[in-house]
């Protein structure tokens, strides 16, 4: 039978519950004799002298040297919200024809289907909770937790056979039902003071080098929604060379970054490949496979090791395509790979490590930049997006 989860083991401070847990940074502040090594000491000296004093990298530096090991709500995550994102006071001026704060579908005026993903609670009106992103992408909510202990394969897909699994599990396989307390025991919040360490819990020094070597995110901010985005070439998956410049036009396009170690991004993989089909006549998707955020030699994660997902970090490009194919495979992805250079030339230009959304209108200006991940990765947060320049550009076509 599961342990007994708490509340806080499943949120920042998380150990791994399952193969299926999805990694996240801790939010435990250094103890005292973490110091920094020789090596990591350099780095930080090299990083200060090079990056810019208000960059969001150096924010990054300043929350690690200062001893937070990650949270959402410091480093360059409180610098790098969403960028472009549905805002309420904007969609409620274009549509709420009766002033009453609440849209409704004949308000709309678009699809009964693209209705009902904007509508997030769905009352069958648009009100401002739906368009309300505060919480970040992990958060520990009661069905976020569930599914991670569901997730076995950690492939953010819960099959009929994983959900008996965990129903075997909580009705502790001698009945054929789950009585309430079954439930309540699973998730018990700690006593008080409780605190458990992860064993995989990253020291300041090795935050410092996967820092520098952009496995935590890129050293640089990205373009801004309005900008021309960055065009690039990379080869596909399927041998294909796809060049940005080339694919726009006709539809937007959606550029969803990510990699197989970053347990995050595959917890959404079931979101994506939704979004993916719902979406794939009226936009272009393409994946960018981009750094492993959590190699084993670097900041290595237990669940990914559980998950029998125990890789080094590639150092050319044909290993980095091997396992892009093997993060395809496992995450059972149908939209097209991009596999970026060794030297992380796309994922470094659109701050895509270790994972995030854009969305890029029909004239190549970034319409839609999502936060930085993994606090900031919201697969619906985009779809909404995108919902609203769909509906805007077959309006001004009529």
């Amino acid at each position: 039978m599961f342990n007994k989860i708490s509340f806080v083991t499943l949120g920042l401070l998380a150990l791994p519950i399952s193969v299926a847990r999805c990694d996240e940074p801790s939010s435990d502040q250094a103890t005292i004799g973490d110091q920094l090594t020789p090596e990591a000491t350099a780095i930080e000296s090299e990083l200060r002298n090079t990056l810019l004093p208000d960059s969001e990298a150096i924010a990054m530096l300043d929350a690690i040297v200062n001893g937070s090991t990650l949270s959402g709500d410091d480093g360059w995550f409180p610098l790098a919200k969403a960028d472009g994102r549905p805002e309420w006071n904007k969609v409620v001026k274009k549509y709420d024809t009766d002033a009453d704060q609440e849209i409704t579908l004949e308000e709309f005026k678009g699809t009964e289907a693209d209705f009902s993903r904007l509508d997030r609670s769905g009352d069958k009106r648009l009100s401002q909770s739906d368009f309300d992103w505060t919480e970040h992408s992990l958060a520990p909510l009661p069905g976020q937790m569930m599914f991670f202990l569901a997730d076995r394969d950690a492939n953010g897909k819960v099959t009929r056979d994983e959900f008996a699994h965990l129903f075997d599990a909580f009705a502790d396989g001698d009945t054929d039902y789950i009585a309430l307390d079954d439930l309540r025991t699973q998730f018990l919040p700690p006593p008080p003071g409780a605190r458990r360490q992860r064993a995989d819990r990253p020291t300041p020094s090795t935050l410092i080098a996967s820092l520098k070597k952009q496995e935590i995110g890129s050293l640089n901010a990205g373009p801004s929604v309005g900008d021309i985005a960055p065009d690039f070439t990379l080869k596909s998956l399927a041998g294909e060379s796809v060049t940005l410049s080339k694919q726009i036009g006709e539809k937007p396009i959606v550029l969803i970054f990510g990699n197989f170690t970053c347990g995050p991004f595959r917890s959404q993989a079931g979101n994506i490949e939704k979004l993916y089909q719902r979406y794939n006549q009226r936009a272009k998707f393409f994946l960018v496979y981009v750094r492993e955020a959590h190699p084993k030699d670097g900041w290595w994660m237990l669940s990914n090791q559980r998950a029998g997902i125990d890789i080094a970090q590639p150092n050319e490009i044909g290993s980095r395509r091997i396992i892009a194919q093997q993060c395809q495979s496992h995450l059972n992805l149908d939209m097209p790979f991009l596999v970026d250079e060794i030297d992380d030339t796309v994922g470094s230009s659109y701050s895509g490590m270790p994972n995030r959304l854009y969305l890029i209108d029909q004239q190549g200006a970034v319409a839609f930049k999502s936060g930085r991940g993994p606090f900031g990765f919201h697969p619906r947060q985009l779809e909404q997006a995108l919902i609203l320049l769909l509906n805007e550009e077959h309006h001004a076509v009529k």
